[in-house]
């Protein structure tokens, strides 16, 4: 699972899933494209970067889009998790995340709950580095995180459960994009 405003999508995001998708050898990438972030500025018309998202995955077979927060008027990560996790209980989810979102995962709702539904992988962002150490949620977290030469094992572990997965870093950011238009 990768939720995101990906406002706009760009390649970066394309690398935090791919990354997650070989690390955690995963089955499939499910991108949730969020109606708004309750912590930042309202993002630009959903159905435009619905289908930003839609035309930036679309050449890979492992990647999903999904609008059900939009359609079940989901405001937060933890509602869609929960959601999720009742239509389909079997299923091994994970969430993904890049570096970026480390630092202020604390001000999610019901972060802590987040944790301990279901295992997270954080993809290292450029400027970020340092969030896997000092972010409240990495240093809550700390004794349930997993080193990174064990990722793949992550979807099979009980949450909470986390991984960091240093990466070639992409420095492409949807705020930089933002700027220059």
């Amino acid at each position: 699972m990768f939720g995101g405003s990906f406002d706009p999508p760009h390649s970066g995001h394309v690398h935090v899933a791919s990354t997650a998708l070989k690390r955690l050898s995963l089955d499939a990438v499910w991108w949730f494209p969020t109606p708004g972030n309750p912590l930042k500025e309202a993002p630009s018309d959903y159905d435009q970067r619905f289908q930003a998202v839609q035309a930036l995955t679309r050449h890979n077979r492992a990647f999903r889009v999904s609008n059900i927060e939009q359609r079940a008027q989901l405001r937060y990560t933890i509602d869609l998790v929960r959601r999720l996790r009742r239509q389909a209980p079997q299923a091994k989810l994970v969430w993904i995340m890049g570096g970026d979102s480390l630092m202020t995962f604390h001000f999610w709702k019901d972060w802590q709950a987040l944790a301990a539904t279901l295992p997270i992988a954080v993809i290292a962002r450029p400027g970020f580095e340092l969030a896997a150490r000092v972010s409240p949620f990495a240093k809550k977290l700390r004794r349930h995180r997993l080193p990174d030469k064990a990722a793949r094992i992550l979807p099979d572990q009980t949450a909470p459960a986390w991984v960091y997965l240093p990466a070639p870093l992409n420095p492409i950011s949807s705020t930089a994009l933002r700027a220059r238009s």
